[in-house]
């Protein structure tokens, strides 16, 4: 359903239920005493999983406007997370045949066509309007996630790539959009795919393109019981796997935050080595016990997101009343401020552009399982790396075998496999005592295959939408790549 959105006619005279229709649209007409015709179709869709509604509308529209507005608001525990019910009326436009209302069923759709087609996806939306050539892939892991994955095969230039695959991973409640966000000049993506490599970027599962499953609806709670230990055990590999087996070659990875730590939880296992070049890790997210982030650090002290699961709330939407109430209890919590909500969860970041940072808010946050919430609470109370932890030692010893969690232990992740670690000064989140903390775990890395580059006034997100990120962070990551 990632890509699938609904269309409803609802702008019919209804002459044939007049004088039902005398002062209201066909759709509002009354059945079964308190329910309307519209509510046929969009409770067909909702609970067929599809989230995004388009309602066309003309005759007596007044009546369905302020019913929908009514009944299918947002914030009324309607969790559409990023799906919409959004109303297009009949409009008129330039040109003698735009004076022309709605000619019919098929005239309408024709008329809104430019509207339908306008979020078809990451590569229509961001990569295809800067001129790039990209493609849609979907992967499916092993546990039936459907998860959706760009390819950037050349640059602007057209020239064919002379350099390896790279797979982006983006963060914690965002998606590949924020490897995109900056000019082409200044994307990493872009400037990837303009110095020769063959891009491809990963989206995790819950994400607004990666909401399919092989036998689950996104509405069902079964689709959010994950952690990021399944990112780790089945998102991962699948993309590693799509990737590898479509080119043939071993890739480079580079991780943004969450996506850095799936990666070195990954490595620690021993697993992608076979298809790994190099990974280069942004915010590097590993450890968390000295994180200073207050936000994240009280919500994981009073135990926040596992009462929210306790009270049945497995995704975690940003607009969802989950996520209202979880911000809200946090923001209330000593010496927290949210005015400045960006700052308050990711440090102050110096170095970003505005109309990046607008794109960022536009596309996020977006939903993830309140597990995964749990998980890295957990990482934040115990200062550890270990797997999800059930909470008693029965449901442990039924997934683990043994009465506590394993750990994911960093030493072990293979001396030999060149990373670039970059972190900042500013960063509360991948903080930097916790980044040393995984320095020191890798203390017996091969020399020439660990460069750990310290920015002191770069925070969480200059990684990713930073103006200067390119000279500061990207041109050395390549030169990285190009030496393995």
């Amino acid at each position: 359903m990632m890509f699938l959105a609904s269309i409803i006619l609802g702008g019919g005279a209804g002459t044939r239920l007049f004088p039902l229709t005398s002062q209201r649209t066909k759709p509002t007409v009354l059945i079964g005493g308190c329910y309307r015709l519209i509510e046929v179709p969009m409770s067909n869709c909702i609970n067929s999983g599809i989230r995004k509604i388009f309602i066309l509308t003309q005759f007596n529209s007044f009546s369905l406007n302020r019913h929908l507005a009514r009944t299918y608001n947002f914030g009324n525990d309607m969790n559409f997370s990023d799906g919409f019910v959004e109303v297009l009326a009949a409009t008129q436009t330039p040109g003698e045949a735009g004076k022309r209302w709605f000619q019919g069923t098929a005239d309408a759709v024709r008329q809104f066509i430019w509207v339908f087609e306008m979020d078809d996806g990451i590569c229509k939306s961001m990569v295809e309007t800067q001129g790039y050539v990209c493609e849609e892939h979907t992967v499916t892991t092993q546990d039936g996630y459907i998860l959706s994955v760009q390819r950037i095969p050349v640059g602007r230039s057209g020239k064919k790539p002379d350099k390896p695959p790279v797979l982006l991973q983006h963060g914690l409640m965002v998606d590949a959009n924020t490897w995109l966000m900056n000019s082409p000049e200044g994307s990493l993506a872009f400037i990837l795919a303009d110095s020769g490599f063959d891009v491809w970027l990963s989206n995790t599962r819950g994400t607004n393109y990666s909401r399919g499953h092989t036998s689950l609806s996104a509405n069902d709670p079964a689709y959010w019981e994950w952690s990021w230990d399944e990112l780790v055990n089945y998102d991962l590999p699948a993309s590693f796997q799509y990737v590898y087996s479509q080119t043939g070659q071993k890739l480079h990875y580079v991780g943004h935050s969450l996506g850095t730590l799936i990666a070195l939880a990954a490595f620690s296992q021993e697993k992608l080595l076979n298809m790994s070049r190099s990974a280069a890790l942004l915010s590097p997210i590993a450890y968390m016990g000295q994180m200073p982030a207050l936000l994240a650090r009280y919500s994981a002290q009073t135990f926040s997101a596992e009462s929210l699961y306790l009270s049945g709330v497995r995704e975690l939407s940003p607009t969802g009343g989950g996520a209202a109430q979880l911000l809200g209890a946090i923001c209330n919590g000593p010496g927290i401020n949210c005015d400045d909500l960006l700052t308050a969860t990711t440090g102050a970041n110096c170095c970003l552009d505005p109309s990046a940072v607008a794109s960022f808010l536009a596309h996020g946050p977006q939903s993830t399982a309140t597990k995964n919430i749990i998980h890295l609470a957990q990482m934040i109370r115990q200062g550890t790396i270990a797997m999800y932890d059930y909470g008693n030692v029965v449901e442990n010893s039924i997934h683990y075998r043994q009465p506590i969690p394993p750990v994911y232990d960093m030493s072990r992740i293979p001396k030999d496999l060149p990373l670039f670690l970059s972190y900042g000064g500013r960063d509360i989140l991948s903080d930097v005592n916790d980044v040393q903390t995984l320095l020191r775990s890798l203390a017996n890395h091969d020399a020439d295959k660990l460069v750990a580059q310290y920015i002191e006034d770069y925070a969480h997100v200059d990684f990713i939408l930073g103006a200067n990120a390119k000279q500061v962070v990207y041109d050395p990551l390549m030169a990285f790549f190009n030496l393995h």
